[in-house]
Protein backbone atom coordinates (compact mmCIF):
# COMPACT_ATOMS: atom_id res chain seq x y z
CA UNK A 1 0.00 0.00 0.00
CA UNK A 2 2.88 2.45 1.04
CA UNK A 3 5.00 1.54 -1.95
CA UNK A 4 1.48 2.07 -4.26
CA UNK A 5 1.09 5.53 -2.60
CA UNK A 6 4.74 6.64 -3.13
CA UNK A 7 4.30 5.43 -6.94
CA UNK A 8 1.08 7.67 -7.25
CA UNK A 9 3.00 11.09 -5.82
CA UNK A 10 6.20 10.48 -8.17
CA UNK A 11 4.17 9.96 -11.02
CA UNK A 12 2.13 13.44 -10.65
CA UNK A 13 5.10 14.79 -9.55
CA UNK A 14 6.71 13.71 -12.65
CA UNK A 15 3.78 14.50 -14.57
CA UNK A 16 2.71 18.27 -13.24
CA UNK A 17 5.26 20.19 -15.53
CA UNK A 18 4.85 17.96 -18.93
CA UNK A 19 1.24 19.15 -18.25
CA UNK A 20 2.27 22.75 -17.82
CA UNK A 21 4.30 23.08 -20.74
CA UNK A 22 1.72 21.20 -23.10
CA UNK A 23 -1.04 23.34 -21.94
CA UNK A 24 0.29 26.46 -21.03
CA UNK A 25 2.35 27.33 -24.77
CA UNK A 26 2.25 30.95 -25.58
CA UNK A 27 0.57 31.93 -28.63
CA UNK A 28 1.93 31.33 -31.68
CA UNK A 29 4.00 35.11 -32.94
CA UNK A 30 1.73 36.45 -35.27
CA UNK A 31 -1.24 36.32 -33.39
CA UNK A 32 0.50 38.01 -30.28
CA UNK A 33 -0.34 42.07 -30.93
CA UNK A 34 2.29 44.66 -30.93
CA UNK A 35 3.24 45.77 -27.61
CA UNK A 36 2.22 49.60 -27.83
CA UNK A 37 5.53 52.44 -27.36
CA UNK A 38 4.75 55.36 -25.81
CA UNK A 39 6.97 58.44 -26.11
CA UNK A 40 6.60 62.15 -24.19
CA UNK A 41 8.74 65.34 -24.98
CA UNK A 42 8.60 68.32 -27.12
CA UNK A 43 8.49 68.39 -30.98
CA UNK A 44 11.78 69.65 -32.18
CA UNK A 45 10.43 70.14 -35.75
CA UNK A 46 7.86 68.47 -37.96
CA UNK A 47 7.90 67.31 -42.08
CA UNK A 48 4.64 67.56 -43.15
CA UNK A 49 5.71 66.27 -46.58
CA UNK A 50 7.39 63.16 -44.45
CA UNK A 51 4.73 63.01 -42.18
CA UNK A 52 7.06 62.92 -39.27
CA UNK A 53 7.87 65.09 -36.33
CA UNK A 54 11.13 64.72 -34.10
CA UNK A 55 10.54 64.90 -30.74
CA UNK A 56 13.27 65.63 -27.72
CA UNK A 57 12.36 63.23 -24.41
CA UNK A 58 13.21 66.52 -22.20
CA UNK A 59 14.42 70.50 -21.99
CA UNK A 60 17.51 68.57 -20.47
CA UNK A 61 17.94 65.69 -22.38
CA UNK A 62 19.04 64.83 -26.33
CA UNK A 63 17.34 61.95 -26.62
CA UNK A 64 15.40 62.08 -30.00
CA UNK A 65 13.05 59.93 -31.59
CA UNK A 66 11.20 60.47 -35.16
CA UNK A 67 7.59 59.91 -35.05
CA UNK A 68 5.86 58.90 -38.49
CA UNK A 69 2.05 59.46 -38.56
CA UNK A 70 -0.31 58.97 -41.29
CA UNK A 71 -3.81 58.87 -42.62
CA UNK A 72 -4.52 56.56 -39.41
CA UNK A 73 -3.37 58.62 -36.69
CA UNK A 74 -5.87 60.15 -34.14
CA UNK A 75 -4.70 63.54 -32.82
CA UNK A 76 -6.05 64.99 -29.94
CA UNK A 77 -5.05 68.06 -27.52
CA UNK A 78 -6.06 67.89 -23.77
CA UNK A 79 -5.32 70.28 -20.49
CA UNK A 80 -3.26 68.56 -18.02
CA UNK A 81 -5.71 66.34 -15.45
CA UNK A 82 -8.75 66.89 -17.59
CA UNK A 83 -11.07 64.34 -19.21
CA UNK A 84 -12.64 66.30 -22.07
CA UNK A 85 -9.81 65.66 -25.33
CA UNK A 86 -10.55 67.72 -28.24
CA UNK A 87 -9.88 66.48 -31.83
CA UNK A 88 -7.42 68.24 -33.86
CA UNK A 89 -5.75 67.74 -36.80
CA UNK A 90 -1.64 67.54 -37.68
CA UNK A 91 -1.80 71.44 -38.76
CA UNK A 92 -2.20 72.36 -34.74
CA UNK A 93 1.40 70.73 -33.81
CA UNK A 94 3.68 73.08 -34.25
CA UNK A 95 7.66 73.19 -33.23
CA UNK A 96 7.56 73.62 -28.95
CA UNK A 97 4.52 71.55 -28.49
CA UNK A 98 4.42 68.92 -25.47
CA UNK A 99 3.09 65.40 -27.17
CA UNK A 100 2.42 62.04 -26.12
CA UNK A 101 2.82 59.72 -28.63
CA UNK A 102 1.59 56.31 -28.57
CA UNK A 103 1.99 53.28 -31.45
CA UNK A 104 4.59 50.69 -32.33
CA UNK A 105 8.28 50.59 -33.37
CA UNK A 106 8.84 50.18 -37.27
CA UNK A 107 12.62 50.87 -36.32
CA UNK A 108 15.69 51.99 -34.47
CA UNK A 109 14.54 55.47 -33.66
CA UNK A 110 11.28 55.13 -35.43
CA UNK A 111 7.65 55.36 -33.90
CA UNK A 112 4.61 54.69 -35.58
CA UNK A 113 1.87 56.29 -34.20
CA UNK A 114 -1.52 55.35 -33.74
CA UNK A 115 -2.21 58.48 -31.28
CA UNK A 116 -0.45 61.75 -30.87
CA UNK A 117 -1.58 63.83 -28.17
CA UNK A 118 -0.91 67.65 -27.99
CA UNK A 119 -0.59 68.54 -24.28
CA UNK A 120 -1.98 71.82 -23.00
CA UNK A 121 -1.06 73.83 -20.24
CA UNK A 122 -3.70 75.82 -18.44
Amino acid sequence: MGNKLLAVLFASLLSLPLSAAVFGQEAPAKEKMAKEARWEGTVVRGDPDKSTLTVRKTESSSAEVTIQYDSSTKWVSQYHGDKKVNDIDSSQVKDGDRVICKGTWEKAGVLHATLISKRLSH
